[in-house]
């Protein structure tokens, strides 16, 4: 049991939530493979397939500029029957239906691979930004947001958010082997509607956090560090933290009752 699966749940009744609003949901169905998943792609994906500029004038649609708004983040699982392979989310127009628009942009990616671990954390996180393997696609700013542009070119291509996510997939399977299943979620709906997914993101980050400076920890350097000292109550994360304990204690449970039941 990973400590992400009850976020993965989680972005599930999100969905589900959106479309009890009204919002547009569609979900698009990709390969499983990285040969099938670029296969037919309107634009080249792989090392050095973009340049990573496109200027103003040459950008079809942004997406996650501050003032629209933006969330991103990764979510894992060692337990990959969590995770619908090849499964994409879009809850909003798609690229192809706003041309010239500045459009707020979630984006959630889960992973799940048997092997999966705190160990390739880092990586998998380092991941998610990766724009120079996806022509037509470049990343402005990655500071707890996603700010990206998709160029004319790319779109006068066909470049739309199923090419996207299948790039991504291929891009994700093919730096780390572990991993079994991708699924994401687009959202380009509303700035609204990025809130609920701002809340599990905070959460997420601060267990992204631990998990970073366990990692740097065992290589002998401690990034443990917080402004407010021992005086939790004045801390505006508490609840976000007192949250992430529970889920903690309720994984270290369930991990003593497997180890039992195996002895």
């Amino acid at each position: 049991m990973s400590i992400f699966d009850a976020y993965v749940t989680k972005l599930a009744e999100y969905a589900e939530g959106m479309r009890g609003r009204g919002r547009q949901v569609r979900e698009i169905d990709c390969p499983a493979a990285v040969s099938k998943l670029v296969e037919g792609l309107p634009v080249r994906v792989g090392p050095q397939a973009s340049s990573g500029i496109i200027l103003r004038g040459d950008t079809f649609v942004e997406l996650g500029n501050p003032e629209a708004g933006s969330c991103a983040f990764i979510l894992w699982t060692n337990s990959p029957s969590l995770i619908r392979d090849g499964k994409v989310t879009l809850i909003g127009p798609d690229i192809q239906e706003s041309p010239g628009a500045s459009l707020p942009f979630g984006q959630v990616l889960m992973v799940g691979g048997a092997g999966l671990s705190e160990a390739e954390h880092e990586v998998l996180d380092h991941s998610q930004y990766i724009s120079d393997q996806i022509e037509g696609y470049m990343i402005r700013s990655t500071s707890q947001l996603m700010w990206s542009r998709v160029s004319k070119d790319a779109a006068e291509k066909g470049f739309c958010f199923e090419t996207l996510g299948r790039a991504l997939m291929a891009v994700f399977k093919s730096e780390v082997p572990k991993i079994e299943a991708v699924e994401i979620v687009f959202v380009t709906s509303g700035k609204e509607d990025l809130q609920p997914l701002d809340s599990i993101a905070a959460q997420v980050r601060k267990i992204a956090k631990d998990i970073v400076t366990e990692n740097w920890k065992a290589r002998g350097i401690d990034l443990l560090e917080c402004t407010f000292g021992w005086d939790c109550s004045s801390c505006p994360d508490q609840p976000v933290c007192d949250e992430i304990k529970d889920l903690i204690t309720v994984r270290k449970k369930q991990a003593s009752k497997i180890e039992k039941a195996k002895s």
